[in-house]
Parts: structure tokens; C-alpha cells; sequence
């Protein structure tokens, strides 16, 4: 963990960012207290590419009614 003065991480704030790496923090201290702390976002992986079609023939059964309207929004309908 690394301790800075406010001063200095006002003065070299985006080399303090280039610098982190996974796991490692940046306290920020006023007065040697504690004010802020700078951490690494954590990388998110890219999820693979979909493709289209890799379920088709998987439903097996559908019912004759399937796209009938409901009997309980009937009202609504008419």
C-alpha cells in the first residue's frame, strides 16, 4: 500500500493511475489522515460473440393454441 500527500497526488495523479496494478492501492492523506483511497477497477472479460441459430431444433413440442390470445385478457382484446 502506498501513502501520499494530497499535494503530491494533485501534482501526479494520472502517474499514480498508470502505476496501479490488480490488487495494489493508493492511500491519499491531508494532515497524515486518511482522506481517500485509489484502487484499480476491477478488468471485466468480454463475453464471446453470439450466433444466431444455435438453438434451432431444440423445441420439441408446441401447443396448436400457443399464440391464441388468453381467455382471462379477453376483454381487452375486444
Amino acid at each position: 500500500m502506498t501513502t501520499v500527500t494530497l499535494k503530491e497526488a494533485q501534482s501526479a495523479l494520472a502517474d499514480l493511475i498508470h502505476r496501479l496494478s490488480p490488487g495494489e492501492e493508493v492511500v491519499i492523506t491531508e494532515n497524515d489522515r486518511p482522506v481517500a483511497r485509489l484502487v484499480p477497477t476491477p478488468v471485466i472479460p468480454k463475453m464471446a460473440q453470439r450466433r444466431l441459430g444455435t438453438m434451432k431444433g431444440t423445441v420439441l413440442y408446441m401447443a396448436p393454441d400457443f399464440d391464441a390470445p388468453l381467455e382471462d385478457f379477453k376483454e381487452y382484446t375486444e
